[in-house]
């Protein structure tokens, strides 16, 4: 059994930070490509940012772009979104999730990834 766990939500003024962090277990997460999606309520989830296995790929969604920085660490099994200068249209539901059929790169079609977290919810107050 593949786990995602997401921590790190909460309630935050504009312009403000939040570090979102997702543990995944029960599998060699190295090998995984992993990205985070968000969705806001009566909204589609919706990608935010992905990374490859190794790290050495990126990609963002334009509307986070220079503000969120995506990172992982695989000698701790997790993945990082860091996010700042937090906007009212940021609040949503965060989710982790894993792909485990993509050798390299990242992609944003959620439904490539076959493993997800729980979510945590960010709301950014205006």
């Amino acid at each position: 059994q593949v786990h995602l766990v997401e921590s790190g939500g909460g309630l935050v003024q504009t312009g403000g930070s939040l570090r979102l962090s997702c543990v995944i277990s029960g599998t060699a997460q190295s090998s995984y490509a992993m990205a985070w999606f968000r969705q806001a309520p009566g909204k589609e989830r919706e990608y935010v940012a992905g990374i490859s296995w190794a790290g050495a790929s990126t990609s963002y969604q334009n509307s986070v772009k220079g503000r969120f920085t995506i990172s992982r660490d695989n000698a701790k099994n997790t993945v990082y979104l860091q996010m700042n200068s937090l906007e009212p249209e940021d609040s949503a539901v965060y989710y982790c999730a894993a792909d485990s059929q993509r050798a390299y790169g990242v992609g944003d079609d959620l439904h490539a990834y076959d493993y997800w977290g729980q979510g945590t919810q960010v709301t950014v107050s205006s």
